[in-house]
């Protein structure tokens, strides 16, 4: 009996010695620049690897340069830790945006083209499909280490996840006409989302050292990360580089906030004028100016380009041509989704602006729209600034993608009001309150969830994944979420009860699409 536990005992460690050198060998993982090494989560089950470089710093005279090869190293690169966020003001909480939402106070550097893999994958022969998360900011904040962009549950539903930085502000999209005369490409201004592409082409080269498929590969984003994979699918240079894609609350058909496509001459001409505010006679000159300097003085929009390079076209033209990146899409937006800045209007106030914006449609306008009394306009402003953005976007992105693609579409609008209490209940489901719930972050956000809270994140991360595993989010236990189709017109609605619906408000925003195309 005492031989037989010996035995026993004997077999056991080893069977357990093998499973930790599995886990250990994976938490060093090889990339095409050198050894990587990660940490795992408290459980032991994902393994993390934070701050992996995917291109050269752009510092000095990379500013302003398509991303550069990582210099190769020897031995084994620690990667338990964020990087800097990208070169951007130092965060404060404003409006419903407590610190769950945004990028730690330090680092912040233009040094800063760093991703971050979460993968519960035992061994580098797994192919499990991956998620490229790119975040939001407006293109001028955003970073990978907000809290709700924890990749650990995703992970440990299958899923690989990728997060990665990107240059912001005047760092990622300056143009000016000695940049592009000496790209060599004849462009200049959409730095940002060359990162981008840079990171996937490093996630096509790498990803399977840590158990994810290169070729199942989902881009995803929100608000102007949203907008970057609209860009990406309509980016000759990203093509073939990933399969499917998920547009969450943005994206890039219509100009109708501050965030627009200019020209490349048009960019150019404010780059000029922003180099002679610098008194910069040069292109050394203006790469000489410490970025802290250089960011306060330049505050502004900034967002891609139709440069001629990145994107050959406006991305409007180049999806009714049918000349997109034809893939799988999942998008949609928020109830609440809108963004006003400043003072409400009153109800007199609103109705004056609709009559100077739309003459004689202002009252089919104010029909959509109504403002009989204060408290009514407030409203309607707030369904304006929604519909006026995210939803003619997103549901034009649906529309086209249904045309002029041969791929699903799937389209869904969050009317979840995330519990709150105090000044953040005004705010309903507002801008980027679905994502902790799209990937299973609750724990993150400090409000007083509920079990409809946490069922409603099981449900949606399930979609999630699903969709990123097949190119559809249905499974077995999930209610049903048709296929996007143009005569019916139908979303699935995410609330306390989940169910299919007529795209909300899809009246007002054909007008709204209606006036703008006939500008």
């Amino acid at each position: 009996m005492k031989k037989y536990f010996l035995s026993v005992t004997v077999l056991l460690a080893i069977a357990f010695a093998g499973h930790a050198q599995k886990i250990k060998n994976l938490n060093v993982a090889k990339t095409d620049a050198g050894l990587v090494s990660g940490t795992t989560n408290h459980d032991d089950h994902i393994h993390i690897f934070r701050g992996i470089p995917f291109a050269a710093p752009p510092v000095g005279q990379l500013r302003w340069k398509a991303p550069q090869s990582v210099a190769k190293w020897n031995g084994i690169k620690k990667c338990d830790n964020f990087s800097a966020s990208p070169m951007q003001g130092t965060p404060v909480p404003f409006g419903v945006y407590t610190e769950e939402f945004l990028i730690p106070k330090k680092p912040i550097s233009e040094d800063c083209l760093y991703l971050n893999v979460w993968t519960g994958a035992q061994s580098s022969k797994e192919k499990r499909p991956v998620i490229v998360w790119i975040y939001g900011g407006g293109f001028v904040s955003g970073g990978t280490a907000c809290p709700i962009y924890d990749g650990v549950a995703i992970a440990k539903k299958g899923i690989v996840l990728v997060s990665i930085n990107y240059r912001v502000g005047i760092f990622g999209f300056f143009a000016h006409p000695g940049l592009t005369k000496e790209s060599g490409h004849n462009a200049s201004g959409n730095y940002g989302l060359m990162d981008q592409v840079a990171a996937l082409q490093w996630v096509k080269k790498n990803i399977a050292a840590f158990g994810g498929d290169p070729d199942n590969v989902t881009i995803a984003g929100q608000s102007a990360g949203s907008m970057s994979v609209c860009a990406l699918m309509a980016s000759p240079l990203a093509k073939g580089l990933f399969k499917r894609a998920i547009g969450e609350s943005g994206a890039g058909f219509y100009a109708t906030t501050s965030i627009s496509n200019p020209g490349l001459q048009s960019a150019e001409k404010e780059g000029t004028k922003i180099a002679q505010s610098l008194n910069a006679t040069s292109i050394n000159d203006l790469r000489k100016i410490p970025a802290e300097e250089l960011m306060k003085k330049t505050q502004g929009s900034w967002g891609p380009i139709v440069d001629g390079y990145v994107l050959p076209g406006t991305i409007m033209q180049i999806f009714a041509a049918g000349k997109q990146n034809d893939v799988d899409l999942l998008t949609g937006w928020n109830e609440d989704d809108w963004l006003i800045f400043g003072k409400l209007k009153t109800a007199e106030e609103f109705r004056q602006q609709a009559e100077k914006q739309y003459g004689a449609n202002a009252p089919e306008f104010l029909k959509y729209y109504p403002a009989n009394n204060d408290e009514e306009a407030a409203t309607s402003q707030k369904a304006y600034s929604r519909d006026n953005f995210f939803g003619v976007n997103n549901y034009t992105w649906a529309n086209l993608e249904k045309q002029t693609g041969k791929s699903k579409v799937f389209l869904y609008h969050f009317s979840r009001k995330m519990p709150a209490t105090g000044e953040f209940v005004q705010y309903g489901a507002f801008h980027t309150s679905e994502v902790p719930y799209a990937y299973d972050n609750l724990q993150f956000v400090n409000r007083p969830f509920t079990d409809v809270d946490h069922s409603l994140a099981k449900l949606m991360s399930s979609y999630w994944v699903n969709f990123a595993v097949t190119g559809n989010p249905n499974g077995k236990n999930l209610p049903e979420w048709p296929g996007y189709n143009k005569n019916q017109k139908t979303v699935i609605v995410f609330d306390r009860h989940s169910q299919v619906e007529a795209v909300p408000d899809k009246d007002a925003i054909d007008f709204l699409i209606r006036m703008i195309e006939q500008k």
